[in-house]
């Protein structure tokens, strides 16, 4: 019998990993994780390679994921692992995973690989290095005419619900300071608003997330009856000037005392609008920054009611 075959009885790993015996039948039963050796006598003997795979659920579910959600995740980890060592930037290669397999239009193929995704770091780092970096490069397949759209609906679907999960994950409970996230009225491109809405969240901030095309007058009624610590606006491209001083001028008025902020990749070309109105323009490749910002903001405004 090869040495690490089976070595562990099975209260030895209860004890190892702090999984009971009862749990670790459980998790065998309903998610085949791990299926240990049996010997002669019906008695389960686990290898290293064994408790690895049950310490890799555990450690998934103190993350926040449920013991099923851990246990498919783990299986396809095991099933097409990613060779780290030797196969360069694990996150490159996973990007490259899930967009191959939306141009084969494979969404089985995507779900999987996006599983994998998952267990390459915490929630933030998944949806900055994977997720956001794959939806922009969907989007430039899908305008060049290289996928269709029923592909970039299917993919963008798939990952917006990944992306709704690791929030999930990390909200802090109700009660905490809240910011309001939506993008400009004409604006589709919501998945950015997932990348600062985890930061957000690993912040204590609870967010609360009005998405694509949101027009002024949806602000106006959730500061008016949410009372967000702040409001955070996203643009990926800026609309022509008249349009863009219409819009600038409604959300501020829509926001009122409330701190806001505009980001995104065509914030930019509206900063001087922005500022004008009291509003903060942030910087879209700079996350951390952004969460000072919006921080500062808070404090600023706190400190002002105080003098009044």
């Amino acid at each position: 019998m090869p040495e690490d075959e089976g070595k562990y009885r099975i209260n030895v790993v209860a004890q190892k990993t702090g999984i009971s015996a009862a749990t670790l039948r459980a998790w065998e039963r309903r998610y085949g994780i791990p299926v240990p050796r049996r010997t002669e006598s019906s008695y389960r003997v686990y290898s290293d390679d064994d408790v690895a795979l049950i310490e890799r659920v555990r450690s998934l579910c103190g993350d926040g994921m449920s013991p099923s959600e851990a246990a498919k995740v783990v299986l396809s980890e095991a099933s097409q692992p990613i060779e780290h060592a030797h196969l360069g930037d694990p996150y490159e290669q996973v990007r490259e995973q899930i967009v191959n397999a939306v141009e084969r239009f494979d969404p089985d193929g995507i779900e999987m690989s996006v599983n994998r995704a998952l267990t390459l770091g915490s929630a933030s780092v998944i949806c900055e290095q994977v997720i956001v970096p794959v939806m922009f490069r969907i989007g430039q397949l899908w305008h060049s005419g290289d996928i269709t759209i029923a592909q970039e609906h299917i993919a963008t679907q798939l990952l917006e619900t990944t992306a709704r999960k690791l929030i999930g994950l990390l909200q802090p409970p109700p009660g905490s300071r809240r910011v309001l996230l939506g993008c400009f009225a004409e604006d589709e491109h919501a998945l950015p608003l997932y990348g600062i809405a985890l930061h957000l969240a690993e912040a204590s901030f609870r967010t609360l997330m009005l998405g694509a095309r949101t027009p002024p007058a949806a602000i106006r009624q959730s500061v008016q009856h949410l009372k967000p610590a702040c409001v955070g606006l996203s643009v990926t491209l800026a609309p022509p000037p008249h349009r863009a001083r219409e819009l600038v001028d409604a959300y501020a008025d829509a926001c009122g005392d409330t701190p806001w902020v505009v980001g995104g990749q065509g914030s930019e070309a509206l900063a001087s609008l922005v500022q004008e109105r009291g509003g903060l323009v942030v910087p879209h490749d700079d996350v951390r920054q952004t969460i000072r910002s919006i921080e500062t903001l808070i404090a600023r405004r706190r400190r002002g009611a105080k003098t009044h």
